[in-house]
């Protein structure tokens, strides 16, 4: 290792760092500004013109906010808590690259940290520790209604982070490599959506549930735990709970746009390399455009519906999808690419099978709970 290459990876970090930062401000801005227009409301006009300073004037008002900490609380704890969520969002874009590589005083740099040959292993790896810094700020608020914020996040997670990474097992099969640098070179003719459309939904619905995006932000639902883990939270520790969930929104829209949407590929990105960051960025536009509109639109669903929802349908969904993918691609190398095909029919088909089994499942689960609890 030179003193280059590692002056070349921590310019990128930072770069990288600064980049999610600022996003993350007029993410919120984009959301307020897109439910104001679904809704048929202004939104935020105010501060500056057309209400673009309103990231601005948000940071300098949680800036000079008050904390306050629980005289109980285990203080350590309910300090490190933020930092913990809000690390795996800063790290976990590290190996999706953003464009190809490009010449620059000389030297090949390129448009991502790095790409090791197991970047999904990693992206799974560090996804899964995201919700350790939630269940802590429930726990160490010594306050029951965080407490039970928190457990329903570590349920959450468990029931959809197994739906989640089998659906990434699809893209892995089609590209035959972990890396994400590869997966995205795969999609060269085609992008995976259009063989991997149930993974991609998948993939998709369990990522909201992941971030506690609604309709499953039943772990902060204000009507039953008046905002649950983050309740005891004020000022700049609760704005790290603020910034790791819309971080969390564009990294997931960056790798589900990397594994089924090509990536930062597009016409003329290799003559052309800065218009991958470009490509990327529209892809990634248009995917948060439509968590907004989710949340916009879906109601909380309830907790039970949303255990059974990732038990009895999403995973063996996800499931059955990595069979299929399997099945088509020995049936490509068998009879020719063109059964690559089959692949995408034999899945929306058992998708339409495994929903019709699925919603007598859930809905009869959901009855004996309310019996239950009369």
């Amino acid at each position: 290792m030179d003193l280059a290459l590692l002056l070349e990876w921590i310019i990128k970090s930072l770069v990288l760092i600064l980049i999610l930062l600022t996003s993350f401000a007029y993410l919120t801005f984009y959301e307020r500004k897109a439910l104001a227009r679904i809704q048929v409301r202004i939104g935020p006009n105010r501060a500056g013109p057309g209400g673009w300073l309103q990231p601005v004037a948000d940071a300098v008002k949680l800036i000079f906010k008050e904390e306050l900490t629980p005289a109980k609380a285990y203080k350590v704890i309910f300090v490190i808590a933020p930092m913990l969520t809000l690390l795996p969002a800063l790290i976990i874009l590290a190996v999706v690259p953003f464009g190809s590589s490009i010449t620059l005083f000389g030297r090949q740099v390129s448009l991502g940290i790095t790409d090791i040959n197991v970047g999904v292993l990693y992206i799974m790896a560090v996804a899964s520790i995201s919700v350790y810094g939630i269940v802590l700020a429930g726990w160490s608020s010594n306050n029951k209604y965080a407490m039970l914020g928190g457990i329903r996040s570590s349920a959450q997670m468990i029931s959809y982070e197994l739906a989640l990474g089998l659906s990434i097992i699809g893209p892995i099969l089609l590209a035959e490599s972990m890396s994400i640098g590869e997966i995205i070179d795969a999609q060269r003719g085609i992008w995976f959506l259009f063989l991997q459309p149930v993974g991609a939904i998948i993939f998709w619905t369990a990522t909201l549930a992941e971030v506690n995006r609604s309709p499953f932000d039943m772990p902060e639902a204000e009507q039953e735990l008046t905002a649950g883990y983050h309740v005891e939270y004020s000022g700049m520790k609760f704005a790290l709970f603020f910034i790791a969930e819309y971080m969390k929104m564009i990294a997931v829209s960056v790798i589900l746009a990397a594994l089924f949407l090509g990536g930062y590929r597009g016409p003329f990105v290799d003559q052309v390399p800065l218009l991958g960051p470009l490509y990327l960025f529209v892809k990634v536009f248009v995917l948060l455009f439509i968590m907004i509109w989710v949340r916009a639109t879906l109601p909380r669903i309830r907790y039970d519906r949303l255990m059974a929802f990732g038990w009895k349908l999403l995973f063996p969904l996800a499931l059955t999808n990595v069979f299929l993918t399997a099945v088509g691609i020995i049936l490509a190398d068998t009879y020719g690419p063109a059964f690559l095909w089959s692949i995408p029919l034999m899945s929306i088909l058992a998708f339409l099978v495994v929903n019709y089994l699925a919603r007598d499942r859930i809905a009869t689960a959901s009855a004996q709970a309310v019996s239950f609890r009369r």
